[in-house]
């Protein structure tokens, strides 16, 4: 089918045309079109037009967005049109009606003011020279789509059909379909810049397949959703008698009753206003759903949280403040500071009530931190007892969906609300104290992130307002005492931990586990054990040999379980019949709980060069560390083992630094740092390390290694290093000197900045322990190191000295150890040692 320009048959093209820009529209040949005008550059241009024959050209922008396009802004290929007609409108914007004339090529820029005008040259489409078989066959094929197509697309009118019929010349048919089916305006603009009338056609058939496959699926999915509609309304129509028929059998009386129920649950829950609208609405939908509907047991489900919850219900009683420090007293021994924090706060409410005070104030958020087994869940419990209120509880370790805290969303299946809204309702009030434990412990991963959501929950100014996503509806929070427990703050965000006030329990001394032992954890198991009362005595004596050889712990846990095991073999004998034997204390607990566990080894370990004590701080408790160091043949580098994290090797190479620049005043030889390399290691390898109160431990073994001159046995210590020799303060003292003491260690090396945290430290504690207060490095080798020994001559009975090392041992005593006979000169005569 050869092809060749079509005739011009609207003669020649102007060689310069003003250009109107549009926007996502396509002007195709031949084709009538209405535009509306309202750009300023667009309205002069219209306004210029003079003549009958009003010819512009058109082109669209590439980007509809720009509102002042320029020549590199527009397709090149557009169309020349005539304006037929032109109408003025109220608001400024004018209305025409094209006819497209011919498809042209915009060649270069004329003018940019005051519009666009281009230089333009006739880009004629190739036309058909003859008719052909094949000509025809392709416009009937490109008729008959779009009929098919008119007839299944409801926005077309069935009279395009016709007019598509009328239509004999391809070019005209292929911009007539063109004009009229849904296409994009990147696709319009393809099928104008095609050269030939057939490749439009093929272009067009192609696009008009694809919208008949659509609409073809579209009538498919219609038509069965007008049948499952009719099932409905059968269905519908079917229950409906069947109601009828239940009614004149009595039976729809139970569903009636069931919401009448409902509803009068709802106007006595003292719902606040958008609760109340939001269960008013879904009860009537409840009543216009089938009871058979999986959607009616949802609603149902919805409407039960929704009058379960206390909207109104509050159990704070009058506060009595002495009976409530009575109640804390009774339940926890010890615990001042958070049993005056608790009284304060009663305090506070007491006065409000008989001033009779409108506001309320805020609850206070509580966060307990300390090592487990102390008592902070227990002590929530007696808070709640001693305030008159209900106590919720809810654990957090673990939790890694976020719709713990918020709940989920209904048009989830299995939906349900949060953990605290259902501690909330499990409670029956609003105002009970509730308990989130492990706080500390929350994970955060691809599910969500816990704490996040937490952050709303704990906000006193935003918990009043807390929006569960099953519930939906505001509930406030406001008037809950939240308490949060915590073995560590470290792993707390800090937005959360901001919005909690701390309080921090530490360990427990020996004497305070004991009052503990004997006031509460023996009469429990005495109870949990089914015996009567003084039928089975712990003496004090048996208490703290569990304590000092079986348990070392900040808490009393394993305290208690070790009280269980010696009680149960007592009761093992009287429900066998056998009479108690009469044993003394530690017969008694060696037989139940089996050979020793711990011992107090400090001495046994620190008795050679390089060896010293440290005090540490974990989230379990206090305890103590020993450093080792060693010399091996090298090139004076430093090796450090057991896990040790960056900031503790930088305190080690912060140690040795200092002790290579004050070598010649220790007596250290700087030959041993160049034919050396120091090793230090810290045992108990498999556990990481970190920290710089570390830094003294270190560089005392180092010290110890590189002097000769042993750790003493009955020191621990503690403290930051620096370059200059200086001994900064640390945390955790209370914790630190709880664990020296369970260790049998009397003597604490710290920095003087801590002295005020031995405040927290009880008065009877404080007594039995001696605390050294340190500014330099100095002083803490003169206090740590054992001193060089001396050497004397003494006069014995037979006039011949007798020479002997004095070496200071503990603290004061002294140790003599006799030195090794002398060996006499070949010549005979006695050569004598100067004194040292």
């Amino acid at each position: 089918m050869s092809e060749v320009p079509a005739p011009n048959l609207e003669g020649a093209v102007p060689s310069h045309l003003p250009v109107l820009p549009l926007k996502s529209t396509v002007v195709f040949p031949r084709i009538f079109i209405p535009l509306s005008v309202g750009r300023k550059k667009s309205l002069d241009l219209l306004d210029g037009l003079s003549g009958v024959e009003r010819h512009i050209a058109v082109a669209t922008q590439l980007d509809e967005t720009e509102e002042e396009p320029e020549f590199k802004d527009i397709h090149h290929v557009g169309t020349m049109v005539r304006v037929q007609h032109m109408l003025k409108l109220p608001d400024g914007t004018v209305q025409l009606a094209v006819l497209g004339l011919r498809r042209i090529r915009l060649t270069a820029v004329e003018s940019d003011e005051p519009y666009l005008t281009c230089a333009v040259e006739m880009d004629p489409e190739r036309a058909e020279h003859s008719p052909t078989i094949e000509r025809e066959a392709m416009l009937r094929r490109a008729i008959a789509s779009f009929q098919q197509l008119v007839s299944l697309a409801p926005h077309l009118p069935a009279e395009l059909a016709g007019a598509a019929a009328a239509i004999d010349e391809p070019l005209h048919l292929a911009y007539y379909i063109a004009n009229h089916i849904r296409l994009t305006t990147e696709q319009r603009q393809e099928i104008l810049e095609l050269d030939s009338a057939k490749a439009k056609l093929e272009r067009l058939l192609g696009h008009m397949s694809h919208e008949l496959e659509v609409l073809e699926l579209g009538r498919k999915i219609q038509t069965q959703a007008e049948e499952q509609m009719g099932k409905a309304q059968r269905e519908y129509f079917l229950r409906e008698q069947l109601k009828a028929i239940q009614r004149e059998l009595g039976e729809l009386d139970s569903e009636h009753a069931e919401l009448g129920e409902l509803r009068e649950r709802i106007e006595k829950a003292g719902l606040p206003a958008e609760a109340r609208r939001e269960a008013d609405r879904e009860i009537a939908r409840l009543e216009r759903i089938p009871s058979a509907s999986p959607e009616s047991s949802v609603i149902r489900t919805y409407l039960e949280l929704i009058v379960s919850l206390p909207w109104n219900v509050s159990t704070g009683a009058e506060v009595d403040v002495k009976k409530a420090r009575e109640i804390l007293d009774a339940d926890h021994y010890d615990l001042d500071k958070v049993k005056q924090r608790i009284v304060e706060h009663l305090a506070v409410r007491r006065l409000k009530q008989v001033r009779k005070s409108t506001d309320r104030g805020r609850e206070p958020i509580l966060c307990f931190v300390g090592p487990p087994g102390v008592g902070k869940t227990s002590l929530g419990q007696s808070i709640a007892r001693a305030m008159g209120r209900k106590f919720a509880r809810a654990s957090l370790g673990g939790v890694h969906d976020e719709a713990e805290i918020r709940g989920h969303r209904r048009t989830y299946i299995g939906a349900m609300p949060g953990r605290i809204l259902q501690a909330i309702r499990r409670a029956e009030s609003y105002d009970p104290v509730f308990m989130l434990d492990e706080v500390d412990k929350i994970g955060a991963d691809w599910r969500g992130d816990p704490s996040s959501a937490l952050l709303e929950v704990l906000d006193p100014e935003q918990n009043k307002d807390f929006r569960d996503n099953y519930l939906d509806v505001p509930f406030d929070l406001s008037k809950v005492m939240f308490i949060t427990t915590a073995n560590s703050l470290e792993t707390i965000p800090p937005a959360l931990r901001d919005r909690m006030e701390v309080l921090s329990l530490s360990g427990y001394t020996e004497e305070e586990k004991v009052q503990i032992a004997e006031r509460f954890l023996i009469p429990k198991q005495v109870l949990a054990h089914g015996l009567r009362e003084g039928e089975v005595a712990i003496s004090e004596a048996a208490v703290r040999l569990i304590i000092r050889e079986y348990t070392r712990e900040a808490g009393v846990r394993n305290l208690e379980r070790e009280i269980a095991s010696i009680i149960r073999r007592d009761v093992a004998d009287i429900a066998s019949g056998r009479r108690l034997k009469k044993l003394d204390d530690v017969k008694r607990v060696r037989a139940a709980l089996g050979k020793r566990r711990f011992y107090d080894d400090v001495a046994e370990r620190i008795d050679r060069p390089g060896v010293a004590t440290g005090l540490v701080w974990t989230p379990t408790g206090g305890e103590i560390i020993f450093v080792e160091a060693t010399l091996t043949p090298g090139k004076g580098e430093l090796k450090l083992t057991g896990q040790l994290g960056e900031v503790m090797k930088e305190s080690a190479a912060a140690a040795l630094s200092y002790l290579k620049s004050r070598a010649t005043d220790l007596g250290i030889s700087h030959e041993v740092f160049e034919k050396n390399d120091i090793h230090v290691h810290v045992p108990a390898g498999a556990q990481p390390k970190e920290g710089p109160s570390a830094g003294v431990t270190v560089l005392t073994a180092m010290a110890s290694i590189l002097t000769g001159r042993p750790v003493r046995d009955d020191v621990a210590m503690t403290g930051e290093i620096t370059l200059r020799g200086r001994v900064l303060p640390i945390g955790g003292i209370k914790e630190k000197v709880l664990g020296a003491h369970r260790a049998g260690l009397r003597r604490v090396l710290m920095p003087s900045h801590n002295e005020a945290d031995l405040d927290d430290i009880p008065a009877d504690l404080r007594k039995e322990m001696q605390f050294v207060m340190l500014d330099t490095i100095d002083q803490v080798l003169r206090e740590a190191l054992v001193p060089r020994p001396r050497v004397v001559v003494a006069s014995v009975s037979n006039g011949d000295p007798l020479k002997a090392t004095v070496v200071a041992r503990g603290a004061g005593s002294v140790r003599v150890r006799p030195a090794p006979p002398r060996r006499r000169a070949v010549s005979g005569r006695r050569r004598q040692r100067p004194a040292e």
